[in-house]
């Protein structure tokens, strides 16, 4: 079978029979390829793998499927997130069996040519020159997926079950319902009308608080960078002070000013004119005070970031606009507007992404009031604010983790979106 100097005869050895044999144990095929190092590990991982952890995935898949069969001994909430561990070793256990698989089948297709094993040094070569960021990458990526991804899952699989104050363990066991939290949510009338309230709230909100601190910092910041104005650095300095107090100091400190009896709004400033408006009676008032609020908080970031923007553009750009006759708004929609929305389109994204999910604000302002009668969320409440009250309040798991589940996907589906559409996203020699 074999030549001089250790080659092996063409056609004479068999990438299926060595994938065959690394598939019915890892390290078999290495071993027929006569990598006899390589496949001694890889059976030492599978026997160490089945021998340590092979009863605790058994019994985590079981329970996982099972949610448990006694009650007070069987913990449905442990069962998940055993059974979800289990699936994420699985998962890994797989991958590497599936690596396993496919390095024998190119150790034998390199034999089946002709081609000599290379030698242990050169093993060694090759892993760090090729998998340098691999063996670096991996131990993060496996933490990772234990502090990241295994709390999603978990919340995924909550959405799936019937968890809630009257149904909770260890008293009593969960049970899977499938789409039923999620067909409530738009059925139900007692579910359906709090929701689509919330979810109408929670998109104006986003885009009209956004879009007002979007559009003053951009004001600012022009007005700011305009040649003709004097004492820039104080006056920057000043804009930016907002976002060096911390936000839930500043939004404390506008709920007492918001205050329809003692605040400062009505008390020293509305009453001038003979006005005494309820800003935290007034589901209306209240969401006027909150875009308000948000746009103070939000427009410092905007502001430094369109200054420092603007200060890159040429001037050579302005020059040219003015000799061909340019006015200043064309100079601001063909040269600055496009210019600084290339520059920071990403960051714009994110401010639209991360009020989607502003919790601080809804909650320390009025703690997503006033109640409204009938509804199962106050008349302020966005969906993570919403979210929260289901599950600290009221003990609703289930349904808080299918709203969740709902909110993720609308995130990440516009942020992927306009990732996409945004050519800051795009690879080098692409745009």
């Amino acid at each position: 079978m074999t030549k001089q100097g250790g080659e092996v005869s063409k056609g004479k050895h068999s990438p299926v029979f060595a994938m065959i044999l690394s598939a019915i144990l890892a390290g078999l095929g290495q071993i027929y390829n006569r990598r006899y190092l390589k496949g001694i590990l890889f059976i030492v991982l599978e026997v160490s793998f089945m021998l340590t952890l092979g009863r605790f995935i058994n019994y985590g898949l079981w329970g996982f499927r099972t949610l448990g069969v006694t009650p007070m001994e069987d913990h449905s909430i442990f069962l998940i997130i055993y059974g979800l561990i289990s699936l994420i070793l699985v998962v890994f256990a797989l991958g590497l069996y599936v690596l396993n698989i496919l390095d024998a089948k190119r150790n034998a297709e390199r034999l089946k040519n002709g081609e000599p094993n290379p030698t242990f040094g050169e093993t060694i070569r090759n892993i760090w020159d090729r998998g340098f960021p691999y063996l670096f990458i991996t131990p993060g990526l496996f933490m990772l997926t234990f502090i990241v991804i295994l709390p999603i899952l978990f919340t995924v699989s909550l959405a799936f079950t019937d968890y809630n104050q009257y149904n909770s363990p260890p008293g009593n066991l969960l049970n899977w319902v499938g789409f039923e939290n999620f067909k409530k949510l738009v059925t139900l009338d007692t579910w359906s009308q709090t929701f689509f309230d919330v979810f109408t709230w929670t998109i104006v909100w986003t885009v009209v608080a956004t879009t007002m601190q979007i559009a003053l910092g951009l004001f600012l910041a022009i007005m700011a960078n305009d040649p003709r104005i004097r004492f820039k650095k104080l006056i920057r300095t000043v804009l930016i002070l907002p976002w060096a107090v911390p936000a839930f100091v500043t939004i404390l400190i506008f709920s007492a000013m918001f205050n329809g009896e003692f605040g400062t709004i009505n008390r020293d400033i509305l009453s001038l004119f003979g006005l005494k408006i309820p800003w935290m009676l007034d589901p209306f008032w209240t969401k006027i005070a909150l875009i308000m609020i948000q746009t103070w908080l939000g427009f410092p970031f905007v502001f430094a970031l369109f200054t420092g923007v603007l200060q890159s553009i040429s001037k050579d750009w302005y020059e040219a606009a003015e000799v061909d006759g340019g006015s200043r708004w064309q100079k601001f929609r063909y040269i600055t507007f496009p210019h600084v929305m290339y520059a920071t389109a990403p960051l714009l994204i994110m401010q639209y992404a991360g009020n989607f999910n502003n919790f601080n604000i809804i909650y320390l302002f009025n703690e997503g009031g006033p109640p409204i009668p009938g509804k199962r969320a106050g008349g302020t409440d966005i969906l993570i604010s919403w979210v929260y009250d289901l599950t600290f309040e009221i003990n609703q798991y289930n349904m808080a983790a299918a709203i969740t589940i709902i909110l993720g996907l609308i995130v990440t589906g516009f942020a992927f979106y306009q990732f996409r559409k945004t050519r800051s996203f795009k690879e080098e020699g692409n745009i």
